[in-house]
């Protein structure tokens, strides 16, 4: 039988796609392989958010394809980058032997099908309001104790800038049912953190049942047995609402952690953006959350040198970063991105100017985060273990603050063997602006 190699590229929501077209070949009786040099296929899971991503995606295509002159028999091209551009894409890249739309991944063990019997130039691409049926069990690539859990798909929000509706589609909730499966079945398998992804997670519920349900897929989630973490992502500020944050105080299990997309805060640069909500309401949605839930983490993403962003527009967000305080902040140099609104819009900035905007903001998180996280010297937090450092003789793992890859880590020093994915209690001795350093309490 053939041996397959996933490559996948960009976001968590890729992750879940690509775990779940390795379980559907799986479940065909395909073999899945880590090693390119042994793989008969590669399946290249593709990224195209922004330049970069689109860029990593094409050199990866093209660096996969020398690898026919050796081992390799067939290359397949699925997500992002296939969907965006599969009016021009075929054409321009005649080594790879078929293309999967974003919405037609449950048909991939179909396509290694035709490839293999001899078809040439394989497409497989469904309708953008498609919602792809798996209900084959992933089979995770990386932790066994942490999965993300992609509870809808698609956005409707059409900012600006973004080009993620053009080749994601419409918002499409995952009926709860099938999520509550998909979570037992994660559960089973030794998973204790669940991370819920989406393009937008607070949407969550809209489409199906006519309102956001958010909240009551967090209590259902939190009913399994084995789930101890479940973890938010991806929620629009806008979109944030009472039931959903009274859930999140009251639910033990619900992380007192929100990754909470921003952009950008004046309110000139929002509704250049076409974001749906103004200064003032950020202010009263944070005051919101810190208020019935005064632990929270809260993180942003920004993006900087938006087209026509002013030197006094920075300067603004720099002083409302430095109010609001986030403890988790990330930033973006914005992307010109092909078909979009903000692509046509005059005062473009150049990248020596966004870098430098970039800078700015990160320097004064770096000083953010350092206050913040030096609040923790002397205080106890639940770590997840990830791994081991033995040069160092640490342990290394992520507090409920701290969301992976993205955010920091915790090094956790103890006279014990511990297990990746046990969850430990760690008293904090150090902390820099980012990771934070500490000692396992006894019992």
């Amino acid at each position: 039988m053939y041996k397959v190699l996933m490559i996948s590229l960009g976001c968590d929501k890729n992750r879940v796609d690509s775990e779940e077209m390795i379980a559907l070949l799986s479940q065909r009786g395909y073999i899945i392989t880590n090693e390119e040099n042994e793989a008969d296929i590669a399946i290249i899971n593709t990224c195209c958010f922004i330049g970069d991503a689109l860029q990593e995606s094409i050199d990866t295509v093209l660096e996969t394809a020398r690898l026919k002159e050796e081992n390799l028999k067939y290359l397949v091209v699925a997500g992002c980058m296939s969907e965006r551009f599969k009016d021009e894409i075929v054409g321009e890249l005649p080594e790879v032997d078929a293309f999967i739309g974003t919405t037609a991944i449950d048909h991939i063990a179909d396509a290694l099908d035709k490839v293999i019997q001899g078809e040439k130039g394989v497409l497989m691409y469904e309708p953008l309001s498609r919602l792809p049926v798996i209900e084959e069990d992933r089979l995770l690539t990386e932790t066994p104790y942490m999965a993300y859990l992609k509870i809808a798909e698609g956005c409707d929000k059409r900012c600006t800038y973004c080009a993620i509706p053009n080749f994601r589609g419409p918002f499409r909730s995952v009926p709860v049912n099938m999520l509550i499966k998909r979570a037992e079945k994660l559960a089973e398998n030794g998973v204790k953190e669940i991370i819920l992804v989406a393009q937008e997670t607070t949407c969550y519920g809209t489409d199906l049942y006519g309102k956001k349900t958010l909240h009551e897929l967090l209590h259902k989630l939190s009913e399994i047995d084995g789930i101890e973490w479940i973890r938010l992502m991806y929620c629009y500020p806008e979109e944030i609402y009472d039931e959903m944050i009274e859930e999140m105080a009251s639910n033990s299990k619900v992380l007192h952690y929100i990754d909470m997309p921003l952009q950008h805060t004046e309110d000139d640069v929002l509704r250049r953006m076409g974001r749906r909500l103004n200064k003032d309401e950020l202010f009263t949605i944070v005051e919101k959350l810190r208020d019935r839930i005064p632990d929270i983490a809260i993180r942003t993403t920004l993006i900087t040198g938006f087209p026509g962003e002013t030197v006094e527009e920075h300067e603004a967000l720099l002083e409302t970063i430095d109010s609001l305080s986030f403890d988790r902040l990330g930033v973006f140099t914005y992307s010109r991105e092909e078909g979009t609104v903000a692509a046509d819009f005059p005062d473009q900035i150049e990248e020596e100017i966004k870098e430098a905007y970039r800078d700015d903001i990160m320097e004064l998180q770096q000083e953010i985060s350092f206050d913040i996280n030096n609040t923790f010297i002397g205080t106890d937090l639940d770590v997840i273990i990830e791994g081991y450092i033995p040069e160092d003789d640490v342990y290394v793992g992520r507090s409920f603050r701290d969301a992976p890859d993205v955010d920091g880590m915790v090094f956790v020093s103890t006279d014990r063997d511990i297990i990746s994915g046990e969850i430990v209690r760690v008293r904090i001795e150090e902390a820099g602006p980012y990771d934070m350093k500490g000692t396992e309490m006894e019992g």
